[in-house]
């Protein structure tokens, strides 16, 4: 049998090691060790298992483990701090994690030195990982050709943005410009689970661009839309495509991620794939989403304790139990938001969407609204098509006591991902933002968006109890209280303020006061 990975051939029968058209030297034990983890490569493997399978269950020392693990990561280039081939499970064990293709012997005919060109199958990588391939011009234009490799382009620059994608590069992608296109082939050779492809078409003063995303593993369609647009600037109309396109598969792709983690046996979750549960759960926004939120995080955490992305979501996930009166202890709650927002941005200060979180962890639970800003204004500025940054910009903006920055802000984030499963905390926050300002009527649609994608989202309640007692609609503001009693039957204003970040909230306090909810 012949294992293939990535630019490597791991052949059992006659015992080597191929890098390429190079046989990598291997010890012995080093071999068996490599054959095992490849061979249960679908489940965790023990050390109790590696002692009883290679050391046939003789006593076997710690180092003496960690030594031939080391020799084995060294032998298949998996030298690097993440671990991208031979994965350690902290207390549980050790797993092979790359996809894996098994073929019998190769041809008697071919000869020994010779090895196939498809053994140049690239692993993917531990994050998801897309190619943006280069689109058709269905229109025989000259000049269409330019635009529509200009556009891809923006396309690659504005996905790259996005730290947690590994985006093939532009030169790397046009490689297979202008021929006959096997989506599945061009994962293997570009070591890339998405592809993007796209076709552009003029007519009548107008261009027409489809696109579609589309699994290069499974070879499955995830996406696909049309984009027509009127040919007047071109620059101007590659920047609007580019935004259109990047805004609707970024979220589509998280939330393919998602529920691809959501199917793993729990043994069997890298941090990575813990951290896309927390998010999930996250977006449930309930006591029991926020408390699973923590814990997956702080799981992911304990696996790789330097994914800042874990640490800031834990830290909003500390910093929701305060404000939403989840805490049993508010404190320690509040002390663990701003910590593991600190040690977020330790981490990676160049991550757009850890930037963003921070700064909205330090806006709630500290207040420092001129460094908030500054982070959350860097935020954007490294990632302009983040709806993360955008929404988290907003929220900080908005507890700084600058409800019209916080508006546009929330409006980006709505035009980044309309369809965004997080989308009510931003109409909720819009919400809060129309109501200082004094757009009653504009806050009550925004709340309504809110509870339409999160009926049982206590906090938007509260924006239209404010918003209708503001307008004198003393009937449905009494609906509005009743259903934020129901839900929080505990809930009074004075509880609400200490909760903290409210300080700029004086419209919507009046508003609960005015409504009659307990003080």
């Amino acid at each position: 049998m012949r294992y293939l990975f990535g630019m490597y051939v791991f052949d059992t029968d006659r015992r080597e090691l191929h890098r390429g058209a190079d046989v990598v030297s291997v010890a012995p034990q080093v071999f068996d060790l490599i054959d095992y983890l490849i061979r249960n490569r679908e489940r965790v493997v023990s050390k109790n298992d590696l002692i009883k399978a290679i050391w046939n269950g003789r006593s076997v020392s710690d180092a003496a483990l960690t030594t031939r693990l080391n020799a084995a990561r060294t032998a298949i280039g998996d030298t690097g701090a993440e671990q991208r081939l031979i994965k350690t499970l902290p207390r549980k064990g050790f797993r092979f994690i790359v996809p894996v293709r098994e073929e019998g012997r190769r041809s008697a005919a071919l000869p020994d030195d010779r090895v196939e060109p498809e053994i140049l199958t690239l692993a993917l990588p531990d994050k998801p990982s897309i190619s943006v391939l280069p689109f058709q011009n269905m229109s025989g234009d000259p000049e269409q050709e330019y635009f529509a490799d200009g556009m891809v382009e923006e396309i690659i620059t504005a996905l790259s943005r996005f730290k947690w994608l590994f985006v093939i590069a532009r030169n790397s992608s046009f490689t297979f410009k202008g021929g006959a296109v096997d989506i599945m082939e061009v994962g293997r050779r570009l070591g890339v689970r998405y592809v993007l492809e796209g076709a552009v078409r003029r007519a009548a003063g107008k261009v027409r661009i489809t696109a579609q995303l589309i699994d290069a593993v499974t070879g499955a369609h995830i996406w696909a839309d049309r984009f027509e647009r009127d040919l007047t600037d071109v620059f101007a109309l590659q920047d609007e495509v580019t935004v259109a396109v990047v805004s609707a598969i970024e979220p589509k792709l998280r939330q393919t991620e998602i529920a691809m983690a959501a199917r793993r046996q729990p043994e069997n979750l890298t941090a990575y794939e813990f951290f896309l549960r927390a998010i999930q759960q996250f977006c449930l926004s309930t006591r029991e989403g926020v408390a699973e939120t923590v814990r997956l995080a702080h799981h992911a955490l304990a696996l790789d304790p330097r994914f800042g992305r874990a640490a800031a979501l834990a830290g909003i996930g500390h910093m929701q139990n305060v404000l939403f009166g989840h805490a049993i202890d508010p404190q320690f709650e509040r002390t663990e938001a701003v910590r593991l927002a600190r040690m977020a941005v330790s981490l990676d200060d160049g991550d757009p969407d850890i930037l963003a979180m921070a700064a909205q962890v330090s806006a709630f639970m500290v207040g420092d609204s001129q460094r908030e800003i500054e982070m959350a204004d860097r935020a954007v500025a490294l990632n302009p098509n983040s709806f993360h940054a955008w929404h988290c910009r907003g929220n900080v903006y908005r507890i700084a006591g600058l409800p019209e920055e916080a508006v546009r802000s929330y409006e980006r984030a709505v035009r980044m991902s309309p369809v965004d499963p997080q989308l009510h905390f931003t109409f909720y926050g819009m919400s809060m933002a129309f109501i200082e300002l004094g757009r009653f009527e504009e806050a009550i649609v925004a709340g309504k968006k809110a509870l339409r994608k999160t009926p049982s989202f206590p906090p938007t309640d509260r924006c239209l109890v404010s918003a209708f007692a503001h307008l004198g609609r003393h009937a449905e503001a009494r609906e509005a209280v009743a259903r934020v009693l129901e839900i929080d039957p505990a809930f009074t204003i004075s509880k609400y303020i200490a909760r903290g970040g409210q300080s700029n909230v004086t419209l919507y306090i009046e508003g609960l006061r005015k409504a009659g909810l307990p003080e």
